[in-house]
């Protein structure tokens, strides 16, 4: 019974230390660590794409690749030992299991994979797909970042009219292209000869890019060109007036709360 006891108590304060969900204490130490390693290990992924830089130094990139491999391994399990302490997994292996089935807990898998899936194949394409998965440890930082957590909350409470900007694009989009293709169809066969052509144009227009490499030629289509450039600044500014405005508000949100708990403080202590 106390050796049970002892467990649980340590798994107690290892959890207080790793966890970030809903603490205002900001990152453990521990947690700091993994953040550096997490950016070191892109950041090698990203420096053995060139060869010149890796040169002689195979081995070197393997070690790291290898180490850190072994410390979120380590981190991983640890991270399935203590969210039976989260109320929201549940206790035991019940618990575990719904961890380890979570958007977050399933990418810091993926992100293991990579060093052991090399050994499955030889061919060339496939190692370079695999390696570069390691690229995906950058997204757990969004587990440690307050700014990820106010991104999420801003999409969240703003997604209805997220999805009306994305339909009226789309809406635009297949009309301007169909529009395109029977005035340019003739006269560009390879640019606008079908809508699923056109659509390149389209989309390089709406979203104010403008790569020069397939534009109009007859009066009609230039017209209708310019109409829908002028469509794409609207397009372009919905959803970033939205987006602000949800910033706005979970950042008022946010201030309201900690101000709230400090006003409550005083009267806990």
């Amino acid at each position: 019974m106390e050796g049970a006891r002892t467990t649980v108590n340590l798994r107690r304060i290892v959890y207080e230390h790793l966890e970030t969900e809903g603490s205002r204490r900001g990152l453990s130490l521990f947690n700091k660590i993994i953040c550096v390693l997490i950016l070191l290990s892109a950041l090698t992924a990203i420096l053995e794409t060139e060869q010149s830089l890796v040169g002689g130094h195979a081995r070197l990139f393997l070690a790291a690749e290898w180490l850190f491999t072994v410390i979120f391994g380590a981190e991983y399990l640890v991270r399935v030992w203590i969210s039976a302490e989260n109320p929201k997994y549940g206790p035991g292996w019940a618990g575990r299991l719904r961890f380890m089935k979570t958007p977050a807990a399933i990418l810091d898998l993926v992100a293991l994979l990579p060093v052991f899936l090399t050994f499955a194949g030889s061919e060339p394409f496939l190692l370079r797909a695999v390696r570069l998965f390691r690229i995906l440890r950058v997204t757990r930082l969004g587990r440690f970042s307050q700014a990820m957590h106010f991104i999420i909350e801003a999409v969240a409470s703003r997604r209805y009219e997220l999805m009306l900007s994305v339909c009226a694009a789309m809406f635009v989009l297949v009309v301007s292209s169909t529009l395109l293709y029977f005035v340019e169809g003739e006269a560009q066969p390879d640019n606008f000869g079908s809508i699923p052509r056109a659509m390149w144009w389209s989309i390089v227009t709406l979203t104010t890019v403008g790569y020069g490499d397939v534009f109009p030629v007859t009066p009609l289509g230039r017209i209708l060109a310019a109409i829908t450039a002028v469509m794409g600044i609207g397009l372009i500014a919905m959803p970033a007036g939205i987006l602000a405005a949800a910033f706005s508000d979970a950042l008022q949100r946010r201030k309201k709360e900690a101000e709230a708990e400090e006003s409550v403080r005083p009267f806990v202590d």
